[in-house]
């Protein structure tokens, strides 16, 4: 497993609006997350989700919903407010990084994930190893089963500027 070195942990504080941030500085040619680092990347939050298509053995399907249940709890209104000075919502940037079965990763259409995300830029998508296949307990032709597999994917979706 690979380490990676931090320059430093900062906190930049907007007294305005009574927001602190944390965010990490990595040392130059150090990799975040394992992810590409090729444009500067100031982390805010991690959201994470789970997804699943229980029938049709679609992988994609479960990614979507792996992103999908990853943002759809959370708002982001420092990127329209000007919370963050000098940062606009056009600035957003998007880390994903996905758990996907082995066996299934062919399969991912990787632009009808990124469609999940109605703005920001997506920097950088990882796929790992990952998620899960297990039976459903059941097949149902009608809804497209090949089998009784249930496909899980983890979604993880890092969000900076």
């Amino acid at each position: 497993m690979e380490v990676h070195k931090l320059q430093q942990l900062t906190t930049a504080y907007f007294p305005r609006q009574g927001l602190a941030v944390p965010y990490v500085k990595v040392v130059a040619g150090a990799s975040s997350l394992g992810m590409n680092q090729a444009k500067p990347f100031k982390l805010l939050f991690v959201e994470m989700g789970v997804g699943y298509d229980q029938h049709g053995q679609d992988i994609t399907a479960a990614a979507v919903r792996a992103c999908k249940n990853a943002i759809s709890s959370n708002s982001i209104p420092a990127f329209r407010t000007g919370a963050i000075p000098g940062v606009s919502w056009q600035e957003m940037k998007l880390k994903l990084k996905l758990g996907v079965p082995k066996s299934a990763q062919h399969e991912l259409d990787i632009e009808k994930v990124k469609a999940v995300f109605p703005y920001g830029e997506i920097i950088d998508m990882d796929i790992v190893d990952g998620g899960l296949i297990c039976p459903s307990g059941v097949a149902l032709e009608a809804m497209g089963d090949k089998n009784d597999d249930c496909y899980i994917v983890n979604a993880a979706v890092y969000v900076g500027y």
